[in-house]
């Protein structure tokens, strides 16, 4: 069974809204003063609160496998053309397979950092808010558990 806690709201000088929280309620979570909670509705009229969970970017450099085929029609007894048409990058694909990747290293990054990696690597968007890219190319802790089916 959840607890629950009913708190009166207080309205500070500018009109502000805050209510304290109980002493028992924050030792039993782990909350301290100067915690960020995340609110969530629980669409019964109720809402739930979590402590917003210290993060850090994680860049990881990999290696992508690829097996790659092609079909290339040479003179017969001439198999080794199909070697030199293939190494000068003149034969169509013929089928592939991701074999996988491989990593190579990882490192914590600021988001400072991230940035400018991410426009360097991708300049096409280098114009694009901060908020853009890294709605578009982070992998949020959010994000991640939104996949395993968690909220």
């Amino acid at each position: 069974m959840t607890d629950k806690y009913t708190v009166q709201l207080i309205e500070d000088e500018n009109g502000e809204l805050s209510f304290p929280l109980p002493d028992g309620l924050m030792g039993k979570m782990g909350w301290v003063e100067g915690d960020t909670l995340i609110w969530k509705d629980n669409k019964d009229g109720s809402y739930s609160m979590t402590k917003k969970e210290q993060t850090e970017l994680v860049l990881v450099d990999c290696i992508s496998t690829y097996r790659m085929r092609y079909l290339v029609e040479v003179p017969v007894g001439k198999a080794e053309w199909a070697l030199d048409t293939v190494v000068c990058e003149q034969a169509h694909e013929f089928s592939q397979l991701h074999i996988g990747e491989q990593i190579m290293s990882h490192r914590v990054v600021t988001d400072e950092e991230a940035m400018k990696i991410c426009d360097e690597d991708n300049a096409y968007c280098a114009g694009w808010a901060d908020e853009l890219k890294k709605k578009n190319f982070y992998t949020t802790l959010e994000y991640q558990t939104t996949l395993r089916g968690e909220e």
